[in-house]
């Protein structure tokens, strides 16, 4: 059996790091998920998806996001139920994430670009993307030659320089 769910979307809000009573990191958030269609009124809609993440990736999340910060996150839906104070059962469906993406460069300070997954298991680290390097061989392409593109990530208008033996085309 499967349960694998993959979102993108933008965090309704900062994330905040609670510990739990034995001492475990733990973050809840909503993340904004656009929906594929435009309402009657040519509006795009979103749906608001509950989130859990633990211990060192709730900690990198809130490090490195900010409220309205882009981002993908993978995990396993799960459905939980607690008695409320008047001893009513409320359940609750929420993602619990166990890898989530940056996919924003740095904005006024707000997040981080990355392209290495981050799990529950262990921090892979935020990269930046930069020069790629060049190597031998390719598809009959000429050696040394440069192609210059424009970083959609970021605002600077910084370019990437990638050689043509890197391209897959």
């Amino acid at each position: 059996m499967m349960n694998v769910t993959i979102l993108e979307g933008r965090l309704v809000h900062d994330v905040e790091v609670k510990q739990t009573s034995t001492g475990v990191a733990v973050a809840q958030f909503r993340l904004a998920v656009n929906r594929s269609y435009k309402n009657a009124n040519g509006e795009r809609e979103a749906d608001f998806i509950n989130c859990v993440i633990w211990r060192k990736s709730a900690e990198n999340l809130a490090n490195f996001t900010a409220k309205e910060a882009l981002i993908s996150v993978k995990g396993r839906l799960q459905t939980r139920s607690y008695q409320d104070a008047d001893s009513k059962t409320i359940y609750v469906t929420e993602l619990v994430v166990e890898q989530f993406y940056l996919l924003e460069s740095k904005k006024n300070g707000k997040t981080g670009t990355s392209r290495t997954p981050t799990s529950n298991s262990s921090y892979q680290g935020v990269s930046q993307v930069e020069n790629a390097t060049s190597h031998s061989g390719g598809l009959g392409k000429s050696p040394n030659k440069k192609s210059t593109f424009t970083d959609p990530f970021a605002d600077s208008g910084n370019t990437i320089h990638i050689e043509d033996d890197d391209l897959l085309f």
